[in-house]
């Protein structure tokens, strides 16, 4: 079997992750590339958090390395990794895989204005200036945190399937197109 490759997606809440993922499944389920997506920030989804509560644990990687075990047993070897964090854990999560993945981080990055709009969009309605607050400052985090090895890719005036042909140009999980 061929060796695992990991693309690791991180940015700041409202930046578009989650629908750059679901951008790029679609490209690669036309492509015909077996591939798998996990949303990482479902890992370890409870309260009290057992990130918080229980760090000791590492519940999300050791999900993680259930769940694409599960996926390498069904012959995948691509997979889509979204989270918030990934691009500064990315080191960690790819050992959590336990197959020394060839790995790709990428952070996504937005204005505040973008962001704001986006996150207004999800909620339906207004959002806490305090969840703003948060994300411009996670957006600073990242990017002063995140290894010069992490890709950067803007996706202010993007649209998603944009961001997605990015992300899957810089994996190189696109089959070449015949020449015409």
């Amino acid at each position: 079997m061929p060796r695992s490759e990991v693309l690791f997606v991180g940015g700041r809440s409202g930046v578009g992750k989650s629908t750059a993922a679901e951008a790029l499944h679609d490209l690669l389920v036309a492509a015909d590339v077996a591939h798998a997506v996990i949303e990482g920030d479902v890992l370890d989804l409870a309260h009290p958090a057992p990130h918080v509560a229980h760090p000791e644990v590492r519940l999300a990687e050791r999900n993680l390395r259930s769940m694409w075990a599960g996926y390498r047993e069904l012959g995948h070897h691509r997979l889509v990794f979204t989270n918030t964090v990934s691009v500064l854990e990315h080191e960690r999560l790819a050992a959590a895989m336990g197959d020394d993945p060839l790995v790709t981080a990428v952070l996504l990055r937005a204005s505040d204005d973008t962001t704001a709009g986006r996150l207004v969009r999800r909620a339906g309605g207004p959002v806490p200036q305090a969840q703003l607050a948060h994300s411009t400052a996670t957006a600073g985090r990242l990017d002063s945190a995140a290894a010069d090895t992490v890709a950067r890719v803007d996706t202010d005036g993007r649209t998603p399937e944009q961001v997605a042909r990015r992300l899957g140009a810089l994996t190189g999980w696109f089959p070449d197109r015949p020449s015409r």
